[in-house]
C-alpha cells in the first residue's frame, strides 16, 4: 500500500517529462493516488501528450493562474473528474526576460513575475479549497530565496514573496486542516531553467558545493519530497521549507 493510496491530487506544471512536476505525478500514481493535471493555452496539447508517459494517463484541465474565470471555476471543473482534492502541487513560475536584470527590470516585468510566481500560490490554494473540505496539503516548489543569487534577480524577489505567501497560507488554512509547505530544490535542468539567462553558472558550482553532491539532471529527489509532503506522513508540519539541494543551503562560502 503506497503512502498516497486513495489520495486525489491536482498537479500543475507538467510540461516535459524532465520536470519535477511530471515525476511528482508519476510517483503519486505509483504510490496509489489519482492525479489531475493542469495546463493552458498552447501548452495544453504538450501536457496532454506528456501525460501519456505517466503510468496512467490523467485528465488535463485548463488553468491559467492569472485568469480569474479559470480560478473561479476550477472546483466545478475538477469535480467532473474527482469528488474531492486531498492535495495540490504548485509548480508554476514565470518572469519576462527583463526581470533577470535587477537594475533595469521594469515594474511591468516585476509585477508579472510576482503575479505568476508568488501570488498564484494563494490563488491556486483558494481555488482548490472548496474541494478540500476534509483537509489536505498544498505543496509548492521554490528556489531558496535566502540569498541574492547570480542572474536570478527579480525572480529571486518573487521567490521570497512566494515563501512568505506560504507562511501566511499555513496560518490561514491550518484551521481548515490544510497544510502548506514548500520544497526548495537545487537547480534542475528543466524547460523553466533553460529560460533563465546564465543558468549554467548554477550547474557549474552546485555539485562542488553540495556535501551530498548534486545531479542537475535528476528531478526525482525533489519529486519524492513533494510526494511525501502531499501524504499523511507529515501531519503536524506546515509553513515549512524542506531543502532538497544536496546540502548547499547549510554550507558557508
Amino acid at each position: 500500500m503506497g503512502i498516497l493510496e486513495g489520495k486525489k491530487l491536482l498537479v500543475t506544471g507538467v510540461l516535459m517529462d524532465s520536470s519535477i512536476a511530471f515525476h511528482v505525478a508519476r510517483i503519486a500514481q505509483e504510490e496509489g493516488a489519482e492525479v489531475l493535471l493542469t495546463s493552458f493555452g498552447r501548452t495544453m496539447r504538450i501536457t496532454q501528450t506528456i501525460a501519456k508517459r505517466l503510468p496512467s494517463t490523467p485528465e488535463v484541465i485548463e488553468l491559467d493562474v492569472t485568469n480569474t474565470e479559470h480560478l473561479d471555476t476550477l472546483g466545478e471543473r475538477a469535480s467532473a473528474s474527482v469528488d474531492r482534492l486531498d492535495g495540490v502541487l504548485h509548480s508554476i513560475g514565470f518572469a519576462p526576460q527583463g526581470a533577470f536584470n535587477f537594475m533595469e527590470g521594469t515594474w511591468e516585468d516585476v509585477s508579472t513575475a510576482l503575479h505568476v510566481s508568488a501570488y498564484s500560490l494563494k490563488s491556486l490554494a483558494a481555488a482548490a479549497l472548496p474541494l478540500m473540505s476534509g483537509g489536505g496539503a498544498v505543496v509548492g516548489l521554490t528556489f531558496d530565496a535566502s540569498f541574492a543569487w547570480p542572474v536570478y534577480d527579480w525572480m529571486g524577489v518573487a521567490k521570497a514573496a512566494f515563501e512568505s505567501t506560504n507562511r501566511y497560507l499555513a496560518r490561514d488554512l491550518g484551521p481548515k486542516k490544510v497544510r502548506c509547505n514548500l520544497v526548495a530544490a537545487g537547480p534542475i535542468r528543466t524547460t523553466a531553467a533553460k529560460s533563465i539567462p546564465g543558468f549554467e553558472r548554477f550547474e557549474e558550482a552546485w555539485d562542488s558545493r553540495a556535501p551530498l553532491g548534486w545531479d542537475v539532471g535528476d528531478p526525482v529527489p525533489a519529486a519524492r519530497a513533494c510526494a511525501a509532503l502531499l501524504s499523511d506522513w507529515f501531519p503536524a508540519t506546515t509553513g515549512e521549507i524542506v531543502h532538497v539541494d544536496g546540502g548547499v543551503h547549510a554550507m558557508g562560502l
